[in-house]
C-alpha cells in the first residue's frame, strides 16, 4: 500500500539556481506544456546543492501584477494600453533569485500522504520538494497525490 512521499513523488524534476535568468524558468514552463506534464513550479538549488527556494508561475504573475491594480477602478489617468507588454519587458533582466519564494515547505520521503495533503491544503501549495539528508530527491505534486487517492475510490 502506497502511503508516503516516496511512493508518489516524481524523481525526474527540473532545477534552477538563483543566478539563472528568469528566461530559463519561462522556457521550462513553456516546454513542459508541450512535453506532457505541465510544470508550474521549479526547485531552486544553491551552489552547495541545498534547496534555496521555489520559482513558480505564481511568483512570475505576482511580479507582473502592478502594485496599484486594486485602485484602478478609481483612477482615470493610468495608461492601460501596453501595460502587459511593459510588465513582460521587466522580466528580461531578472534572475530566478530575484522573485523566487525563498521560504519553502518540504517533506521527507517517509512523510505520510495524509500529512502531505494536510500541508498542501492548509498552506495552499501545489507542490512540495522531498528532501533527504539535505538533498532534493523528489517532488510531490498535488495532481499526483489526487490521482493516487482517486485510484483507491
Amino acid at each position: 500500500m502506497k502511503t508516503t512521499a516516496k511512493d508518489v513523488m516524481i524523481t525526474d524534476f527540473k532545477t534552477l539556481n538563483p543566478d539563472s535568468p528568469i528566461s530559463d524558468a519561462l522556457k521550462i514552463f513553456k516546454a513542459s506544456k508541450v512535453s506532457g506534464k505541465t510544470i508550474f513550479g521549479i526547485m531552486v538549488i544553491d551552489k552547495d546543492g541545498s534547496i534555496a527556494g521555489m520559482i513558480s508561475m505564481y511568483d512570475v504573475l505576482l511580479f507582473l501584477l502592478p502594485k496599484h491594480v486594486k485602485i484602478w477602478g478609481n483612477i482615470s489617468d493610468i495608461e492601460i494600453e501596453g501595460i502587459i507588454d511593459r510588465a513582460a519587458g521587466k522580466l528580461k533582466n531578472l534572475f530566478v533569485g530575484d522573485i523566487m519564494t525563498p521560504k519553502i515547505i518540504s517533506v521527507t520521503p517517509d512523510t505520510h500522504l495524509m500529512m502531505i495533503l494536510d500541508i498542501m491544503i492548509k498552506k495552499h501549495v501545489r507542490r512540495l520538494p522531498v528532501i533527504s539528508n539535505g538533498t532534493a530527491v523528489g517532488m510531490v505534486y498535488i495532481s499526483d497525490l489526487f490521482n493516487h487517492l482517486l485510484e483507491r475510490v
